[in-house]
């Protein structure tokens, strides 16, 4: 008989919910749920350019509409919603939430209800920056080894510098934080109804990639090292587990409350959360040599190593974790901290589009503009630095540059240059893989951009001068999340004893494939050497290079370009 798992996916400015066949990973059914609060579910501070909080009351109104609507549609079509084996859900990292002593979120409190240090800290909120570097230095002036998977740095984005962040600057919401609880974490602990702090189920996944935890090392950190800072982040410590769960791994069952709130019964197993990039990756088909990209608002590439690769750590890449995204190979995460937020940017602040539909035509339009000229024929180059540098400098305070603009600069020209700029961040993150022996011999893709925009594609085959396919599911990480759930409920029940088995039978990719043009591409070659000049200057403690003939060889290749 046929049957089906959920994927959950709690991206960053809605939530869906996606119903899979597990034999053939045909999507049966949908539901989404945008965030209503904050603006697309984001609280920002105009005082403070670094703030990214959300609600985590979204996360909890998200599931009462989810599960009901998707249930609906199925129903609709005939599907037995009692063949539903299990539950998978992703959510975005790092993204702590601080919670009682009942592990409720803080904001259900009155007195929370609108402290955005009481909300969850998003993941691109950068407030920690400074705590985040104190973390690193105290970790490498103890000998201690747990930033060698993150090539010794630890970054703002990630939990024990937020958790700390807020114990320095909010002594109310510290008072009352019993621990601090991951999203990917948080979502799996409500549908599983064990929310007390003790009995949080940790997924390897975030632990791994943000939180320091090291099997071979012990664990996370000892509480002794977080006692060093403040003795309250060392309490956040002394609540986490000496072991977390592996992707794909049972964690519990769907509590009796959720089962009569949306009409199932039975025993629907609810799998260990994941970080949404790292299940796009597996809703992509991730296996050693393909590397997926997650593009969105900003991009996280994630690759494989086989077990017999010995690679534990590389410079300027944020993680190289075992287990931490398919169990028995060496997950390798790395990304840009913005990408479509760039472009949004643009769209929001500089052509000033108002309003969801005015901002989508704004973006057709300068989408459509762009595809009229070829490369370098802007005579721009810019760095995509926005939001930071994610990888490979790991700076989050860098920010964005735009070279050569001239009277005749028009927004077209200006949004193709920032499209380009991502590419050659891309291309700087899969040149470092390759230089450190991470095979890279196909790229799969996945997310908005990936699926609506051909001439942003286009742009990135050109740039990496490489053919990338995209992934056939719409919504990559739901469905890596559904192949979780599969996993988890196991091939007795009807799901599958292998990773590799579920991937491959609920996986696959599109037959288009965007292929680079060789004129595009030797363009291209010439100004991501300018790129890595810009790069290089701006981003490294390194003696400056001359900058003087970057704007006169722009000026040269636009000429060039232009009489073609």
């Amino acid at each position: 008989m046929t049957s089906y798992t959920i994927g959950l996916d709690f991206g960053t400015n809605s939530a869906r919910a996606l119903l899979v066949d597990t034999a053939t990973g045909d999507e049966m059914a949908t539901s989404v749920y945008p965030y209503p609060r904050g603006i697309e579910g984001v609280f920002s501070d105009p005082s403070d350019a670094l703030l990214a909080r959300q609600d985590p009351r979204d996360y909890i109104d998200a599931l009462d509409y989810l599960v009901p609507a998707l249930l609906g549609e199925a129903r609709r079509a005939g599907i037995d919603p009692g063949r539903i084996l299990g539950i998978g859900v992703d959510a975005t990292a790092s993204t702590p939430i601080p919670v009682d002593a009942a592990g409720a979120c803080l904001t259900l409190d009155k007195r929370f209800s609108e402290n955005t240090n009481a909300y969850a800290w998003l993941w691109k909120d950068h407030t920690a920056y400074r705590e985040a570097e104190e973390i690193a230095d105290a970790v490498r002036d103890s000998g201690l080894t747990y930033l060698h998977a993150y090539a010794g740095v630890y970054s703002s984005e990630w939990f024990w510098a937020k958790a700390y962040r807020c114990i320095r600057v909010d002594a109310q919401v510290t008072a009352a934080a019993g621990t601090w609880v991951e999203q990917s974490d948080f979502i799996p602990a409500l549908l599983t109804g064990r929310t007390h702090p003790e009995a949080i189920k940790r997924n390897a996944c975030a632990a791994g990639f943000k939180g320091m935890y090291n099997p071979s090392s012990g664990g996370f950190p000892p509480e002794e090292f977080f006692g060093r800072f403040d003795e309250r982040l060392g309490l956040i410590r002394r609540s986490l587990p000496g072991r977390v769960c592996a992707p794909g791994e049972q964690i519990g069952v769907l509590s009796e409350t959720w089962e009569k709130a949306w009409g199932l019964a039975g025993q629907i197993v609810v799998a260990s959360g994941m970080i949404d990039a790292h299940a796009g990756a597996i809703g992509a088909g991730i296996k050693a040599g393909r590397l997926v990209k997650m593009i969105g608002t900003s991009t996280c590439d994630l690759a494989l190593l086989s077990p017999d690769n010995a690679i534990d750590s590389i410079p300027g890449i944020s993680g190289v974790v075992a287990d931490g995204v398919i169990p028995g190979y060496h997950g390798v995460e790395s990304g840009q901290a913005a990408v479509g937020d760039i472009l949004n940017w643009f769209v929001d602040t500089v052509i000033r589009a108002e309003g969801p539909h005015a901002k989508d035509r704004a973006h057709a339009q300068l989408t459509e503009g762009a595809g009229r000229f070829r490369a370098g024929a802007t005579g721009l180059v810019a760095l995509d630095w926005n939001n930071g540098n994610r990888n490979v400098l790991m700076d989050p305070r860098l920010t964005g540059l735009v070279v050569g603009q001239t009277l005749q600069s028009g927004p077209e020209e200006i949004y193709r240059a920032l499209i380009e700029a991502t590419g050659f961040g891309a291309r700087a993150i899969t040149e470092r893989l390759k230089e450190h022996n991470v095979a890279v011999t196909e790229i799969v893709c996945c997310g908005g951009i990936a699926e609506k925009n051909p001439l942003f594609m286009q742009i990135y085959a050109d740039i990496l001068n490489c053919p990338i396919s995209v992934t056939r599911s719409l919504q990559a990480a739901a469905l890596g999340s559904a192949v979780c759930g599969a996993v988890a409920a196991g091939k007795a029940s009807g799901g599958y004893e292998a990773f590799s088995d579920a991937v491959e039978k609920m996986t696959g990719i599109r037959d288009t494939v965007y292929l680079p043009r060789a004129d595009e591409a030797a363009t291209y070659d010439r100004l991501y050497q300018l790129y890595l000049r810009l790069h290089n200057v701006f981003g490294q403690k390194t003696k400056p290079d001359s900058l003087f003939d970057v704007m006169k060889t722009l000026i040269e290749i636009r000429e060039n370009t232009r009489r073609i």
